[in-house]
């Protein structure tokens, strides 16, 4: 009787605690490895396929609340919706047709100049599966992947500015670091004036850190700040962030600069993931832009044989040169 009450407590397998410190140990030995080892990259996209399914399951419960409120939505609601959304579709034919005049003027100064066209940049839509638990980690995970052609380093935005920008991917989604993010920086120009500076995350959802901004720079508070292109990752012209302060420390070379992202950070589901344009990699100069490449400025590369046949006349210009002064 005794023994059969005893035996149970030698079979019933680890202490829990063991459990948590095999976990812990793991936990570091992964960590160690994606650090090392680059092959980890390929593990964790596999990782992020295989769980791909879960993550879908997991929006389900999201999308069938989202469905379910629009099938049951009050019809004087849905009737005022539908009325506040013709009034915007008017604004925007109006202001479409204002850009469209704008466009034509532009092309027509810009061939002026001999500058090169502005070429439009395809993007994809997509939208958001899960959020990264962490706090102090503004990141989150898409539902486009290496199958929709997305690839790392990309710009992600939503219909108000910038979000961020994809740092993996896996077949079927894609995880993005979104620029509040403290580890994100990109470089950004005061639209007002075209000041440039480095926008980077402070950690916190609502704000960016605008650093070194000389005490004497014209930037005030109201200022939009857009992606100026040269970090030759987000094309320019992206709206960023507002200017929200600009503190003078008396005796301090720089001010500090606070900005709100544009980007409804908390609130978008749906974003749009800017496709890289088609660009000829032999006639990229390290300034060029990826939304704006001067084709027109750049010098067409020369054959081997008019380079060749250059260098012996100036070689043989310089030989005779030498025996006239002999």
């Amino acid at each position: 009787m005794g023994g059969s009450a005893i035996k149970p407590l030698f079979t019933r397998g680890p202490v829990p605690g063991y459990r948590m410190l095999l976990c812990a140990v793991l936990s570091f030995a992964l960590m160690f490895a994606e650090d090392r080892f680059s092959w980890m990259v390929d593990v964790r996209a596999s990782m992020a396929t295989l769980v791909s399914p879960v993550q879908w399951v997991v929006s389900l419960p999201t999308e069938g609340l989202s469905w379910g409120a629009l099938v049951f939505a009050d019809q004087q609601e849905l009737a005022d919706e539908n009325r506040a959304l013709r009034e915007q579709l008017l604004n925007l034919s109006s202001r479409v047709q204002r850009m469209a005049s704008l466009s034509t003027e532009n092309a027509r100064l810009r061939k002026l100049l001999n500058a090169g066209q502005r070429s439009d940049v395809p993007y994809i839509t997509s939208q958001l599966l899960t959020l990264d638990a962490d706090p102090f980690s503004h990141r989150m995970v898409v539902d486009r992947g290496e199958q929709d052609g997305v690839r790392i380093g990309l710009p992600v935005l939503d219909a108000y500015g910038l979000v961020g920008q994809v740092i993996s991917t896996s077949a079927y989604n894609s995880r993005v670091l979104m620029i509040s993010d403290a580890s994100h920086a990109v470089p950004v120009e005061v639209n007002r004036n075209g000041l440039r500076f480095i926008a980077q995350g402070s950690g916190k959802i609502d704000q960016v850190n605008v650093l070194h901004v000389p005490d004497t720079a014209d930037i005030r508070v109201g200022d939009l700040l857009v992606t100026s292109g040269l970090a030759l990752r987000f094309p320019r012209g992206l709206p960023v962030a507002r200017v929200t302060e600009v503190y003078h420390d008396p005796g301090k070379p720089f001010a500090r600069v606070s900005a709100e992202p544009v980007a409804q950070l908390e609130r978008s589901r749906n974003f749009l993931i800017q496709m890289p344009p088609e660009i000829d990699a032999a006639n990229l100069y390290v300034g060029d832009s990826l939304d704006e490449l001067p084709r027109d400025n750049i010098a067409a590369p020369k054959d081997a044989e008019a380079t060749s046949a250059e260098a012996a006349t100036e070689a043989q210009a310089a030989a005779d040169a030498a025996g006239e002064n002999n």
